[in-house]
């Protein structure tokens, strides 16, 4: 198998992943927050070391500011739904997962708020000038992705945060597809708000995300979940300190002893993984050029981009040609819209979508090197 569907969760992770998330189960298996002996103080330091591992990946607000949720998705709702009051208006790009799009679209639908999307042309790429334009003291908050899912096309959030900055408007980042292997810098890009999975290029288990906020945005945010903290049990609100008051029920502790494992893998190989992937992702954009009957959805080099690669088969059907990767060569992507809309109607994909290619730390040049032989293979023909 040529494991190529790295954008939607990382495989295989570092040894060090599962032998952590073993640990737990077998070793630890206590809460934290919840029990005054030795196992649930020594879980409750490895929740403490992650949130602060991550907080200074992403040059946070600091480690209380780390707030863990069940994934990337989860975080986003949070924030969206959370800040979000009667009359509001949000921006977003046009380039949006699922994950952005869909709740701005059922607060807008139930009457709450309205939004706009801000144009991407057909690489992907933000217009720069009329998102600015956009951007006005009027606005509640940006909500967008730091890369696209679909062409791997970075935007950029350091010049959108600096003019959120300075118009008072909240700025939230989507780092599903660059948490991990491109430098995220909250401080210096002005993001209120940051949402991380952890089972992406941070290489830890499904069903663990983080988000990561400014503390000055902390009373805006209405707990979208409430419930039981370990602390001021006596209370009926919820406490006003964080992470308490966004972490409400038992953490995902299995997940977070994985992602704490990750987060030190990642932080040791971080420059060697993001060396290998470009090297990789040039070799693979180089190799497509050459195809005839392929259509590359997005930028061309690896300049401004990460290491998701998506193609058309013009003269075939992208499910079939994507169902022959898998049951004649073994290669493993992911085909369609990519809970995507918006990015395809932007890159011109849409509703026939594409085959995404998305390469990871243990992809191999012989392995680009056969995907890209199954790519010519398929588009010879049908061509024939």
């Amino acid at each position: 198998m040529i494991y190529l569907d790295n954008g939607a969760t990382s495989f295989p992770k570092p040894q060090e992943v599962a032998d952590a998330v073993y640990e737990y189960m077998t070793k630890v298996g206590s809460n934290i927050n919840r029990g005054g002996y030795e196992k649930a103080y020594s879980a409750a330091e490895v929740v403490l070391e992650t949130r602060e591992m991550i907080d200074s990946m992403m040059n946070g607000y600091g480690a209380r500011n780390a707030i863990f949720t069940p994934g990337n998705t989860y975080a986003l709702n949070f924030l969206i739904k959370g800040l979000a009051r009667t009359g509001d208006r949000f921006l977003t790009s046009h380039m949006e997962h699922n994950a952005v799009y869909r709740p701005l679209h059922q607060l807008q639908e139930d009457g709450v708020i309205e939004y706009e999307c801000m144009p991407c042309n057909e690489l992907g790429q933000l217009d720069l000038d009329k998102a600015l334009d956009m951007i006005t003291p009027d606005i509640k908050a940006v909500v967008m992705l730091h890369a696209s899912n679909v062409s791997g096309t970075i935007l950029p959030i350091e010049e959108i945060g600096k003019k959120c900055h300075e118009e008072g408007v909240l700025f939230i980042v989507d780092a599903a597809q660059t948490a991990g292997n491109t430098p995220i810098d909250m401080q210096k890009c002005h993001i209120d708000g940051l949402t991380v999975p952890g089972h992406k290029s941070l290489l830890g288990p499904q069903g663990i995300g983080v988000m990561l906020i400014n503390p000055a945005i902390k009373d805006e945010i209405i707990p979208v979940i409430s419930g039981g903290t370990g602390s001021h049990s006596d209370m009926a609100d919820m406490p006003s300190e964080l992470p308490d008051r966004f972490e409400s029920g038992t953490l995902n502790l299995p997940g977070i002893f994985g992602l704490h494992a990750a987060l030190k893998w990642v932080q040791e190989h971080f420059d060697e993984v993001r060396a290998h992937e470009e090297k990789l992702t040039a070799r693979m954009l180089e190799g497509i050029a050459n195809i005839k009957g392929v259509r590359l959805a997005g930028i061309p080099t690896t300049e401004g981009r990460v290491s998701v690669v998506s193609i058309d088969f013009t003269e075939e059907d992208n499910g079939i040609c994507a169902f022959n990767l898998e049951h004649t060569y073994g290669i493993n992507t992911r085909v369609g819209l990519h809970c995507a809309p918006l990015a395809h109607e932007s890159l011109h994909t849409f509703p026939e979508g594409t085959v995404r290619f998305s390469i990871g730390p243990f992809n191999t040049e012989d392995e680009i090197d056969v995907a890209l032989k199954a790519i010519e293979e398929l588009a010879l023909a049908s061509n024939v």
